[in-house]
């Protein structure tokens, strides 16, 4: 004997007055036929996310079985700070390969503002091409010419030196950026 649904029964009230938009409150709870309230949708994007981020996690593990996991002992111990990588191939111009070695010598023991050099060895941009010029003033006369070459290619004639340059700079970023930049285009022209 087949069953069938009984009908649904609505308040007589319902029936007699048709809801509209205007007397009809819609809360967060409540959602017209069809359309899913925010709670579902929410729950249902977090369940995709959820099996889409356990699909990745599988396919890494899967493609990166094969390669091989360092063993460590208790007793090993692992540096804080990242090793310093050695100085890259120096330019076969000098000029050129005095920014990089300034580059290179900020890059590892640290920039400055405000000041030539600190207590802890960091250095400004015009205190590194002196460092690194060892005393040849016309190198390290040069190496500034270049470097203010490349200040106002970027940044036009506003610049009048390169401490005026380096101090105005809370970061490092941009100045060692120019360093590079000045050391690329010294070793173009064969300075």
């Amino acid at each position: 004997m087949p069953t069938t649904p009984a009908p649904a029964c609505r308040p007589a009230a319902a029936e007699t007055t048709p809801a509209t938009p205007e007397t009809t409150p819609r809360s967060a709870e409540t959602a017209p036929a069809g359309e899913l309230t925010l709670e579902a949708r929410l729950a249902a994007t977090t369940a995709e996310m959820t099996l889409r981020l356990e699909h990745a996690a599988l396919v890494h593990a899967v493609n990166t079985a094969h390669l091989p996991t360092p063993t460590t002992s208790p007793g090993d111990t692992v540096p804080l700070t990242p090793t310093l990588q050695p100085a890259p191939t120096p330019y076969p111009t000098p000029v050129a390969a005095l920014l990089q070695r300034a580059h290179h010598r900020l890059l590892t023991g640290g920039w400055c503002t405000g000041t030539r050099t600190t207590p802890s060895g960091a250095l400004c941009l015009y205190g590194a091409i002196r460092a690194e010029a060892a005393g040849d003033h016309h190198l390290e006369t040069r190496g500034l010419e270049v470097l203010m070459d490349a200040i106002r290619r970027e940044f036009g004639d506003l610049v009048d030196s390169v401490p005026a340059f380096n101090d105005a700079f809370a970061t490092s970023k941009v100045p060692l950026r120019t360093l590079d930049r000045a050391a690329l285009l010294a070793d173009a022209r064969g300075l």
